[in-house]
């Protein structure tokens, strides 16, 4: 089944008194499917809330189409099923953790019973517990940002809309977002989220889809994205002569050495099985082979750095 379906979509803003016209997203087409954890790429201004807000029906669409669940955004009842963190969250401060989030448990219609228990496990699931008590005015900014998770978990929905997810939050707290966005994909729960921590994205996401001047220009898993893009192979050895360690650097593209250890640096694997075999042929020893592979970031800086 398809979570979210993006047909065509493109947002025009008019600004100044000549109203000129900006693309904020063009022509967006892009599928998620129910179940998947969706990560949305795009350095600032690529288009990435925009598209985030038309989906929660807070801003209409120029022209195109967004479905959520086979249903057209905006729908009240669609909306029910979908939880939502923005960029910056922002809640009535002189309430405390507990009260913002029976405030919106009462929207939701839950009964007092069901209340209790939901907040119960949410403050504990972003940690929050010692805090719930305190007014919403004296939270860190990590705080807020993991009051907001927990608003959006709050009737239990469906999908989960996320933009920046992670903002603000220190290590341990990012480790605690990722953990309960893979639950939730566990139970069954679509995850689309946004975010410029890539490393997060490679530990979580099944998919992802980058944004660039409002037009998506990749899509695919991480490994699709990141296929044949082995950087270098490096391989460490010891006790080899000085004729061996000669006759494998007329291959490398680099030579490291050590007091005792030589590290030879391939940018063509087939070398690098030769050395290993020379190596062993001459009585060395093989200390480690560590290939280097593209990352996400290093994938993501170039797509850039080509629309440029």
């Amino acid at each position: 089944m398809t979570a979210i379906e993006i047909s065509n979509l493109t947002k025009i803003y008019k600004s100044g008194f000549l109203q000129r016209k900006t693309r904020a997203v063009d022509n967006l087409n892009l599928e998620v499917e129910a179940g998947e954890i969706f990560g949305f790429l795009g350095p600032n201004g690529a288009g990435k809330t925009t598209t985030i807000k038309i989906l929660t029906g807070l801003i209409f669409p120029s022209h195109g189409k967004a479905l959520l669940f086979g249903e057209k955004v905006p729908d009240v009842s669609m909306m029910r099923k979908i939880g939502y963190l923005p960029e910056h969250p922002t809640f009535y401060s002189h309430l405390t953790g507990y009260e913002l989030l029976d405030f919106y448990a009462r929207i939701f219609g839950l009964t007092p019973g069901a209340r209790l228990k939901r907040i119960h496990d949410l403050v504990e699931r972003v940690g929050l517990a010692s805090a719930s008590d305190l007014r919403v005015s004296s939270y860190s900014k990590g705080m807020v940002q993991r009051l907001g998770i927990a608003q959006a978990l709050i009737n239990d929905p469906d999908l989960l809309i996320f933009d920046e997810p992670m903002e603000g939050l220190d290590p341990i707290g990012r480790k605690d977002v990722k953990d309960i966005i893979l639950k939730l994909k566990k139970n069954g729960k679509t995850v689309f989220f946004s975010t410029h921590i890539l490393p997060d994205i490679e530990a979580v996401c099944d998919r992802v889809g980058m944004l660039l001047g409002g037009r998506l220009v990749s899509i695919g898993s991480i490994d699709e994205l990141l296929k044949e893009t082995l950087e270098t192979l490096a391989v460490t050895v010891r006790d080899i002569s000085e004729e061996v360690i000669a006759k494998i650097a007329e291959s490398a593209d680099a030579v490291n050495r050590s007091e005792t250890n030589v590290q030879f640096i391939f940018t063509d694997a087939n070398f690098c099985d030769k050395t290993i075999d020379l190596v062993r042929k001459h009585g060395g020893k093989i200390i480690s082979v560590i290939p280097h592979a593209k990352t996400l970031e290093e994938y993501f800086v170039k797509r850039v750095e080509e629309e440029k």
